[in-house]
């Protein structure tokens, strides 16, 4: 089991933290940006942003960790849609064969059957992989958590977890729920004193400022997931509000959502898979989850993942302002502004239909 990781707190009072956020406005931008200045800022989370040039996936530090994982994250959600189980099988092990180790799940996706095809495809194979699921009790109840944790390990075939992240804090009650006595985040702290999970986070999609809130209680999260990509440069922004803040307290940023969620922009002919992917590889992240629910998909982001060398200052700033149009209304990011990409657990637990 690894280490207990202590932080100092970022803020103390509101305003500390609007400090803090003023301090890091313009050096956090830059940073996400990833210009060669700001890459040297982001070692403060682990991070380094070099490109490939042997055809291997990169590896990235897991922020404080002293883990390194796959710079692309293996998406459990879209492959565990796969109607032929012999056909997702095949792919997850071509993948893990290629070097894209990080293995991202969710207790709730489709039933369990996600994590239980997942558990039946890592035999043979568990030591090759960093395993990654998550928790969908949104916060009150650590009984109901650590079944949930029991749940898991018994689909995914295995006795402990590398990653045990909080799923979907997206509703605006949902960080103080998580920190109520007896809530998620004693589950977290539980699951790690008896060697269930060696590192834990939180994932969220909806507002920066929910992310923020979360960490403002200063729990000693290793990991945090959020939405980034080409338009959430322009439009309720993780790029620039939360990512300045996990450079600072050493968490691994994950990112989630390259494509958008629905790869609308792609269809669309507005941004390329590559021009979209390598964007967020660009960012101080430690590594962007991906869906991957097909042969062809996973190739094409093989391809680009493997031939990955980071995107320039210039070049960054050139490709959020040709889809600045596209971004500012948020039309492509409707799962910060709606519940209709809200999981259905989330919904059942906070009263909705």
């Amino acid at each position: 089991m690894a280490p207990e990781h202590t932080h100092e707190a970022i803020w103390s009072t509101p305003l500390d933290r609007r400090q803090l956020l003023k301090r890091l406005g313009l050096a956090g931008s830059l940073m996400a940006l990833g210009s060669p200045g700001s890459l040297a800022e982001s070692l403060a989370a682990g991070v380094t942003l070099s490109g490939t040039t042997t055809g291997e996936i990169p590896l990235r530090p897991l922020g404080k960790t002293g883990v390194k994982v796959s710079a692309m994250c293996f998406g459990g959600a879209h492959w565990g849609r796969n109607p032929d189980e012999a056909e997702a099988i095949r792919i997850l092990h071509e993948a893990i064969d290629a070097g894209m180790t990080f293995l991202d799940n969710a207790w709730e996706y489709h039933g369990g059957r996600s994590e239980e095809l997942m558990g039946k495809g890592l035999q043979g194979k568990r030591q090759q992989v960093f395993l990654m699921t998550k928790v969908c009790s949104h916060g009150r109840d650590k009984k109901v958590a650590m079944q949930q944790l029991e749940d898991s390990l018994r689909r995914l075939k295995t006795d402990y977890l590398d990653l045990w992240q909080i799923h979907e804090v997206v509703y605006e009650d949902d960080p103080d729920r998580h920190f109520v006595p007896h809530g998620a985040v004693d589950a977290l702290l539980e699951a790690k004193q008896q060697g269930k999970v060696r590192f834990v986070g939180f994932t969220g999609h909806k507002h920066p400022n929910i992310h923020l809130k979360m960490l403002s209680h200063d729990f000693p999260f290793d990991t945090c997931q959020m939405p980034l990509n080409v338009f959430d440069g322009t439009y309720r922004s993780f790029e620039h509000e939360v990512l300045p803040v996990l450079a600072q307290r050493g968490i691994a940023a994950l990112g989630m959502k390259s494509l958008t969620g629905n790869a609308e922009p792609i269809k669309q002919g507005i941004v390329t898979p590559q021009e979209a992917i390598r964007y967020v590889l660009s960012l101080p992240i430690a590594s962007l989850v991906s869906g991957i629910d097909s042969p062809q998909v996973l190739k094409q982001n093989l391809d680009i993942v493997r031939r990955f060398t980071p995107m320039t200052l210039a070049e960054m700033e050139g490709l959020r302002a040709r889809v600045a149009l596209y971004a500012m209304d948020g039309r492509f990011e409707l799962f910060k502004s709606t519940n209709r990409y809200d999981g259905g657990i989330g919904r059942q637990q906070h009263g909705l239909s």
